[in-house]
């Protein structure tokens, strides 16, 4: 569903960039949030099998309510919005619910001394997972852009097929009831560790006196309600925590292929000799790529380094993920300094943009008083390069033309409006010569879309018959058509009507993210002529140039992820296991929220923003680099019954410790 969700906002919903950006990483960022909440319904409420029982079906009435929220005729604007902020709500409440629930109880299936088997189910899950991504990522762009519903794409589809496949899956889940085997619920750990580290801040700040003895840690300051066992756990998890603290920048990074790499993706050539790939596919190269480098990095990669006897730490690792992911984005910073070669100016005050269309059958030379624009001959029909820029006085200016043609002089006069884009027409008419000025597209089409609109030189009215039965009527004597929006593609069996005579237009193909002028000219035996000019040229940077980017956050991501999440398990103790995965799902939703705030805090040209996330990793990298030099690694079987011994001995200084409003539940005995 997410694969979709930055084109709905844009071309649904109609919202901006930024905006389309912002609410797409709020999404993603509650979808990590709501795990806390799945965890701590799970372990002190419902337990794991009716936690994700109840927040599937939220989940399933969340893209309900969405797929309805996609259905154009379906109420306006504000009905849209509302709907679908409902639905993504819920969704994000049942998807990150159920999160750390579902693994948990396939894990509970197991006896211990089945732990080989156990681990064997976990390779299982991650890989059904990814392939579950893999498929999804391919498929449901296929069902939003293939699939034509209500006149335009199909987001309601593409938002309803998840929520069907989920019903079935619940269904199939369900039906195993009487196979499980369900833990009850025994107390949620999170909490009971944010109280004892609660505990322990308060009760150091209610004791500030000089004359009360210092403690070896601050957790220490727990020691009056908390058994020292669980105390000597938190600091371990504590240790390890405090190297999260810069992970959230990695996924800013990571998560940004649905949202900035997507929208790049829609101003790029998709044809593949005939299969056009849909922008929002792009992102299935993450899960696929994942799928092989996995093996590659554990069987081939690893072992290698190891071989050279190089000491690749759990941590260089993660640091070297970080600069694989800081170099993805800088290759993206390229990719899109090359497509913002091909777009339109941006439009600013006192400035206008004119292109020149000689209809005529000769050549003829164009002037502007005071202008130095058209110094060459333009030949009949012949395709302008580029617009050339006018520097207006004010915001509006009356320009003289002084065209030159077969020896004579003409000479128009015509009215230029600042922030547009224009064409003038220059056509012969009854022995004389014509002009007219017509206004031309702002900004390429969007959706790597095609335009096209007509100009009809004949003395008869002309009706166009486009894809889809789109009809265009055409105005004779030199008529100027509105753009028709049009998917890419070829167009070679256009209908067109001129009085009683019905001829085929040959249009060609017409690009991902073009828009083209087709002038209708005197018939011939062949049927009428046409001639195509280019207003705005095609999306010419080809969608794989992606492919590099995509290479290097997806060998992030496994250097980075999985050897993060394993060694943090490897560093906590048995009981904080769960702690440790809320802590590490915290961190996805933090980089998300980090890119929520830079869009909305500093609106950036888009190759800029790539290389200021590029050169915040690095930063990132340089002190997580530092961090992870002076941890040292620990076995946390071992380092218990240390700490329970330093805290027997310090037990002996709590004499005189005054306590406020704090009621004692455990003694120094423990």
């Amino acid at each position: 569903m997410k694969a979709v969700l930055t084109l709905y906002f844009l071309y649904f919903l109609h919202w901006d960039e930024n905006t389309s950006t912002s609410v797409y990483h709020a999404f993603s960022s509650l979808c990590y949030f709501t795990p806390v909440l799945g965890a701590y319904m799970a372990d002190s409420w419902l337990g794991k099998y009716k936690t994700i029982i109840y927040l599937s079906i939220v989940y399933v009435v969340g893209h309900l309510i969405k797929s309805v929220g996609a259905i154009p005729n379906l109420g306006n604007q504000v009905v849209h919005v509302v709907l679908s902020m409902t639905g993504l709500t819920l969704i994000a409440l049942g998807t990150g619910g159920i999160k750390p629930c579902v693994a948990a109880f396939g894990g509970d299936q197991f006896e211990e001394e089945h732990g080989q088997e156990r681990s064997k189910f976990f390779s299982v899950f991650y890989l059904s997972i990814n392939a579950g991504s893999l498929i999804s990522t391919f498929i449901t762009p296929v069902l939003r852009g293939d699939v034509e519903c209500f006149g335009g794409d199909c987001y309601a589809l593409a938002f309803g097929v998840p929520a069907a496949l989920m019903v079935i899956a619940l269904i199939v889940f369900i039906a195993g009831n009487g196979m499980y085997k369900k833990t009850p619920p025994q107390g949620n750990v999170l909490l009971e560790v944010w109280n004892c580290i609660w505990f322990a801040l308060t009760n150091r700040i209610k004791n500030r006196s000089r004359h009360i003895p210092k403690r070896n840690h601050w957790l220490d300051w727990a020691s009056e309600k908390y058994s020292s066992q669980l105390i000597a756990e938190v600091k371990m998890l504590t240790r390890v925590l405090f190297l999260f603290i810069p992970l959230p920048m990695f996924w800013a990074l990571f998560d940004q292929q649905g949202s900035r790499w997507t929208v790049q993706a829609t101003k790029m050539n998709a044809d593949f000799g005939g299969y056009v790939l849909q922008p929002d596919q792009m992102q299935f190269l993450n899960p696929l790529l994942i799928l092989v480098f996995i093996p590659v990095f554990d069987f081939g990669l690893y072992p290698l380094i190891d071989l050279c006897k190089f000491n690749f730490t759990p941590i260089k690792k993660m640091a070297t993920g970080m600069i694989l992911a800081a170099l993805a984005f800088a290759v993206a910073a390229i990719v899109e300094l090359k497509i913002e070669e091909n777009v339109m100016p941006v439009l600013v005050p006192k400035e206008s943009y004119i292109q020149v269309l000689n209809l005529a059958d000769g050549d003829i030379e164009v002037s502007i008083q005071d202008y130095e624009q058209f110094r060459h001959p333009i030949k009949p029909f012949q395709d302008p390069d580029e617009y050339s820029r006018l520097i207006l006085s004010s915001n509006q200016q009356n320009l003289r033309f002084q065209i030159q043609f077969q020896g004579s002089s003409f000479t128009f006069n015509h009215i230029i409006q600042e922030k547009t884009v224009n064409s003038l027409i220059v056509y012969q008419t009854e022995g004389s010569l014509a002009s007219r000025l017509i206004k031309d597209m702002e900004q390429k089409p969007t959706e790597g879309m095609s335009a096209v609109r007509f100009i009809n030189t004949l003395e008869l009215d002309a009706n166009i018959t486009l894809r889809n039965e789109e009809f265009v009527s055409i105005n004779k004597s030199y008529g100027v058509s509105r753009y028709s929006i049009l998917a890419r593609g070829r167009y070679n069996n256009v209908k067109c009507q001129v009085g009683a005579e019905e001829s085929i237009l040959h249009l060609g193909l017409l690009d991902f993210g073009a828009a083209y002028t087709v002038v209708i000219t005197n018939t011939s035996v062949k049927g009428f002529q046409t001639s195509k000019t280019e207003d705005i040229a095609a999306n010419n940077v080809h969608i794989s140039w992606q492919t590099p980017q995509y290479l290097l956050i997806s060998a992030g991501e496994v250097m980075f992820s999985i050897t993060g999440l394993a060694f943090s398990y490897s560093q906590s103790p048995a009981s904080m296991k769960s702690v440790v995965q809320a802590g590490w799902l915290l961190t996805v939703a933090f980089g998300n929220a980090i890119v929520l705030i830079v869009a909305q805090a500093a609106p950036l040209e888009q190759w800029v923003e790539f290389i200021l996330f590029a050169a915040l990793l690095f930063i990132v990298f340089v002190i997580f680099s530092i961090m992870g030099y002076f941890y040292i690694s620990v076995d946390p079987e071992e380092l218990i019954p240390k700490e329970e011994k330093e805290e027997l001995s310090s037990c002996k200084d709590m004499i005189d410790l005054v306590i406020k409003n704090t009621e004692v539940e455990n003694g120094c005995g423990h």
